[in-house]
């Protein structure tokens, strides 16, 4: 293929060399790169894969061959001359990322003026963890097989000087959807390279219930905060719930740094204590001590698994599972919504925030750290701001202020709900007409330790506990907490809540 005259280039070996080489078509044969990359469009815009802050991802086909190929397209417009190379890199470690028996061989990588084309294999089979609830039979031995196809990607990773640094469920995909499909890492968006055995600060990444104890220390670390996550996913791969949980962020991070996970009775008391080993071996708190991708494969859990990890079929770690993925699947959902109405805004600045915030909804880190301009500490300001002012509203019993507060379609996760997804306003409305209107009692709240997350520039994220002061029937003081987080979107330059999660007591003053 050729563009002009300008022989386009491909990506073979070396993650830190994304395009060398001269360029070799698929499969043999010519063809125009012009007219190949308007064949992968006018295709793709029938088979739309996935997108990213930076790329979409599209099925193209070999017209000759009828062979299908996966093609990401980078928009390298949005990217600075310095981030460039090294995101085209980490696509590429992506395609490096498995076991020479189950690699995903990276075909060709194009330049062009406004965009770089990576053709790789199509990997179609989903997410691992969907595949699992619909599996008629599933057990101790099926995890087994799953977390060693993981370590020996992991592994095959750390051979090649590659740390990924975000695993977790959603970046475990399948080949294909027939049985049995090998298991591939996906988004190597925030992967990281090392050399040997180093240890340093690349700076606080990941996604916070499979972020190490170094991280959180921020402390130098090096390739075992992959094997920390692995002992996340293993754990909730054998019951269907994480090992470290809690809504409040701070205690969450205080539970991992401590270490602090159980095997609770009765859903653990059917895994064999040889699975709680390596489990415990993953989730070593010194990452010195903590085993390796390439001990972990000789583990007996693992290496033995016909003899050692039972075969009873595991229910309720499949129901568990079930309730797990629609957890994380609202949390994407919610932020999807956000940068599919900031598209539609036509706003297309700091797009690059969106990944992380994704990643780290609930933290005030980021993993590429700016010093914050005015205009940031402004619009952060102004969400403070404005959830003060809903909260206002809220202990006025001020229902017609808090309507216009509020997208219409709101949806909310809140005690009085009892576990139940609600939206719109007709449900908070009982409570604004049937007690907060009519409560005569000074009510003070105060608003602690927000943590704002700017999504581009008509959308953002807060969390923080908000504890509320009141007088009760009796008329004694009571105090209730609660941590919440709102979802705000701004429409014709004002703010509304699209979503807000709230945990604490129901039937307090709270809402």
């Amino acid at each position: 293929m050729c563009d002009s005259g300008r022989k386009a280039k491909r990506t073979r070996n070396k993650p830190s060399q994304p395009c060398s080489g001269t360029h070799e078509p698929i499969g043999g044969g010519s063809i125009q790169l012009t007219l190949f990359i308007l064949m992968c469009l006018l295709i793709g815009s029938f088979c739309f894969v996935s997108r990213g802050a930076f790329s979409v991802v599209r099925r193209c086909v070999k017209v000759l061959l009828g062979q299908e190929f996966a093609a990401k397209i980078i928009n390298t417009k949005k990217l600075s001359a310095r981030d460039r190379p090294k995101r085209i890199a980490r696509v590429c470690w992506e395609r490096l990322a498995e076991s020479p028996v189950r690699r995903i061989r990276l075909h060709d990588s194009i330049s062009e003026e406004a965009h770089h084309y990576l053709i790789f294999d199509l990997v179609t089979g989903g997410e691992l963890f969907e595949d699992i609830v619909a599996r008629e039979y599933y057990s101790e031995a099926d995890a087994s097989h799953c977390i060693q196809q993981i370590l020996e990607a992991v592994l095959h990773c750390h051979q090649m000087g590659v740390v990924h640094r975000d695993l977790k469920p959603e970046n475990l995909l399948l080949a294909s959807k027939s049985k049995g499909a090998a298991v591939k890492l996906a988004d190597f968006g925030l992967a990281i390279e090392v050399e040997g055995d180093q240890q340093a600060w690349f700076g606080f990444a990941g996604t916070p219930g499979y972020l190490s104890p170094e991280v959180l220390r921020k402390d130098p670390y090096g390739k075992a905060v992959d094997l920390w996550a692995c002992g996340v996913i293993l754990y909730i791969l054998l019951v269907g719930y994480p090992p470290f949980w809690d809504e409040d962020q701070h205690r969450l991070y205080q539970q991992i740094k401590a270490g602090a996970y159980d095997f609770p009775s009765p859903e653990w008391d059917t895994v064999t204590p040889e699975a709680k080993d390596l489990i415990n071996k993953m989730l070593t708190i010194n990452p010195a001590k903590r085993i390796s991708a390439t001990e972990a494969l000789k583990h007996p859990w693992i290496s033995h698994r016909s003899t050692v990890a039972s075969c009873m079929h595991r229910q309720e770690t499949v129901e568990c599972l079930k309730k797990f993925n629609a957890r994380r699947k609202l949390k994407v959902r919610i932020f999807k919504f956000i940068v599919f109405k900031r598209g539609k805004s036509g706003s297309n600045k700091k797009a690059d925030g969106v990944k992380v915030t994704l990643q780290l909804s609930e933290s005030s880190e980021s993993t590429n750290t700016t010093i914050e301009d005015e205009d940031t500490r402004v619009r952060k300001q102004d969400i403070i701001k404005v959830t003060e002012q809903l909260i206002e509203a809220i202990s006025n019993g001020d229902f017609e202020s808090y309507t216009k507060m509020c997208d219409p379609a709101v949806t909310a996760f809140e005690p009085e709900a009892l576990g139940n997804l609600v939206e719109g306003l007709d449900f908070h409305r009982f409570y604004f007409e049937n007690l907060w209107s009519k409560n005569s009692k000074p009510v003070h709240t105060t608003i602690l330790n927000p943590h704002i997350h700017l999504v581009g520039d008509e959308a953002a994220c807060i969390a923080y506990i908000r504890v509320t002061q009141y007088i009760d029937s009796n008329g004694t003081p009571r105090t209730a907490q609660s941590e919440e987080t709102r979802v705000w979107h701004r429409r014709d330059g004002k703010w509304q809540i699209v979503h807000f999660h709230r945990s604490g007591s129901p039937s307090t003053l709270n809402k």
